[in-house]
């Protein structure tokens, strides 16, 4: 490699430990925990569940994300929101592109659900480290969860400062953690090297046949290892494809090095509780209180990168229609995918103490953890399947199709998990899954309510009004969905009320399937002082009105936009119509100066 090379090279491989393996790479310190909780750590067991966590990590990971899931992509985009643009070109309409529609509000929906029990037994996994200090191993658990607590206050209180403020240091934190996993697995495995034959997928066959349906039931523990592989795919927008696949192979080492390093720990310790504290402390007692700082520190990041994520979900919902407008903040001049949503992380804090302050402790966490990774893990599968099949890739259709297969597995070992807490995330997935769908079929309902109105028919009554002279000085904006369909907000306006200017100007902003790109069209001489601006923007590209129309030569006078007074006697569109009262409208989404807008109300019976 060359020299100039390097630099971007290393440092995309970083960054992506900072950045994307922050919640599979703290995996390690609660997985075999769990399993170990729950299973005799004999030796056919220790290698049989070794076996299950490399070939979990390898085909749930590797192959579904790495391989799969980050060859489809738009504009280097990925995520959920993303096949689901995928699926809308290549279907264009029907019931598969309805289901496949379905699907992937469902798995956004489990995504912002695991948003807030990742953060939870991330940190609530590393305070109980503390236990292993002496002289406070008879700490009250109250007391470590409270710990925890402050952690998470902490950690949300900062987000309004943007991550690009502190994502200098994250990736530095995260590589000395993956090697401090390395090294601690590799010290470990020298005292029984013959541990590495775990990884023969033989082992794993014999521990289910031999368990039956207690190594069923343990498929939901061991899925924990895999937990957080979503955000190779998720993340790709920020980094790029290469660096993320480059730096997971890193990871992928360190992590079955570690976990082989754990198994060995524990079958010459069975009676051992906290697996990977224990290992370390039995190694260096010297150091565990600095790596146990390591561990909250890769456990905060692991829980930033949770909540960024959260931020970009959202915010790819809100620019594609599926959620509600809601005030997002840009961190950073520089780099427009940091954003701040302030309603978010308040509601997100809230959930993620809640959840602490029900489960306690990691291990009740565990219980209610991995329901949703598997349930988006299942999904992503099902659309891959669904779009390779009608592109030239169909050759991937049946390695998706075997992925698809192993995650229902999966999904299906999770549900012996629901009388115990998973539930909980069937719980917290439903709240955004209901403002999707009220959202979209409100949105849907109300346009049709409103009966707009064809530019042809507005165009007679609007020239007859401009002829007769009652014409104001200076420039108009009347916003719209789209230019050449009038909303009932401008017919009030212009029609009924005679307010028509020197220069009008429609102005729509339609959000394109591709992720980037910002494309304007003037259209003048629609009819006398009448013009139409069409906006085509990517559905993550950031807009600033404001520039936009000084570089189409632009300077209004007055903005006019619609807002709608719902009467309903449907408790769902009541709903629908206080989520639309309590969020931003998109003049106040998009910081339009207040002192040249005017709100027009329309009734509206739905």
């Amino acid at each position: 490699m060359k020299a100039g090379h390097e630099g971007p090279f290393w440092g995309g491989i970083v960054k992506s430990m900072g950045l994307v393996f922050g919640d599979i790479g703290t995996s390690p310190i609660y997985t075999l925990t769990v399993i170990f909780a729950l299973t005799t750590p004999t030796r056919e067991n220790v290698f049989g569940i070794l076996s299950l966590v490399f070939w979990t990590l390898t085909l749930l990971v590797t192959v579904e994300y790495s391989w799969l899931a980050m060859s489809l992509g738009r504009k280097g985009q990925g995520g959920e929101i993303v096949l689901r643009e995928i699926l809308i070109k290549l279907l264009k309409s029907g019931r598969l592109l309805a289901f496949g529609g379905f699907l992937s509000f469902v798995g956004v929906s489990l995504l912002l659900g695991d948003g807030v029990i990742t953060p939870a037994i991330s940190i609530m996994s590393a305070v109980e480290g503390i236990l292993l200090i002496p002289g406070v191993a008879g700490l009250h658990q109250g007391t470590l969860t409270l710990i925890g607590v402050c952690i998470a206050i902490g950690l949300f209180v900062m987000q309004y400062k943007g991550t690009d403020k502190v994502a200098a240091v994250f990736g530095p934190v995260m590589v000395i953690w993956f090697l401090v996993l390395t090294m601690s697995g590799l010290v470990s495995l020298m005292g029984a090297p013959d541990i590495i034959m775990a990884v023969s997928p033989h082992h794993a066959v014999q521990f289910l046949l031999n368990n039956g349906l207690a190594g069923f039931i343990v498929l939901s523990e061991v899925i924990l290892c895999a937990t957080g592989g979503e955000a190779l795919y998720a993340d790709m927008g920020h980094l790029g494809r290469k660096p993320i696949i480059r730096a997971w192979y890193f990871v992928f080492v360190a992590l079955v090095i570690n976990y082989l390093g754990q198994g060995a720990f524990i079958l010459a310790n069975p009676e051992a509780k906290n697996l990977l504290f224990g290992m370390v402390k039995s190694q260096v007692p010297a150091l565990y209180i600095p790596f146990l700082i390591l561990t909250i520190m890769a456990t905060v990041i692991a829980s930033q990168a949770v909540i960024s994520g959260v931020f970009s979900i959202v915010y790819q919902g809100i620019t594609t229609r599926l959620m509600p407008l809601m005030k997002v903040d840009y961190t950073s001049h520089l780099l427009k995918s940091q954003i701040y949503i302030g309603f978010i992380n308040w509601s997100l804090m809230c959930a993620v103490i809640f959840i602490m302050l029900i489960f306690q402790r990691s291990a009740n966490l565990a219980a209610a953890y991995g329901m949703a990774v598997t349930g988006s893990m299942t999904i992503t599968s099902l659309m891959m399947i669904m779009i390779f099949s009608r592109t030239n890739k169909k050759w991937k259709v049946p390695i998706a199709v075997l992925v698809c297969m192993l995650d229902f597995v999966y999904l299906a070992s999770t549900l012996t998990k629901l009388p115990h807490g998973a539930y909980w995330s069937i719980i917290l997935a439903s709240f955004p899954l209901a403002t999707i769908l009220i959202w979209t079929k409100g949105q849907r309902n109300l346009y049709l309510a409103l009966r707009p109105l064809d530019i042809d028919t507005f165009k007679t009554s609007y020239e007859q009004i401009y002829e007769a002279g009652r014409v104001l000085s200076g420039t108009a904006l009347f916003f719209a969905r789209e230019w050449n369909v009038i909303p009932p907000y401008m017919i009030h306006c212009m029609i009924r009320s005679n307010i028509v200017y020197e220069r009008n100007i429609l102005i729509s902003i339609v959000r394109t399937d591709e992720p980037f790109g910002v494309k304007t069209t003037l259209m003048k001489d629609l009819g006398p002082g009448l013009e139409a601006l069409e906006v085509r923007a990517g559905y993550i590209a950031v807009l600033d009105i404001e520039n936009i129309l000084k570089a189409n030569g632009i300077k209004e006078k007055v903005i006019f936009y619609g807002i709608e007074d719902i009467n309903t006697a449907n408790p769902v569109w009541k709903v629908f119509s206080v989520i639309k009262k309590l969020t931003p409208n998109f003049v106040q989404f998009n910081k339009l100066p207040a002192s040249r807008l005017q709100g027009v109300v329309t009734r509206v019976e739905m």
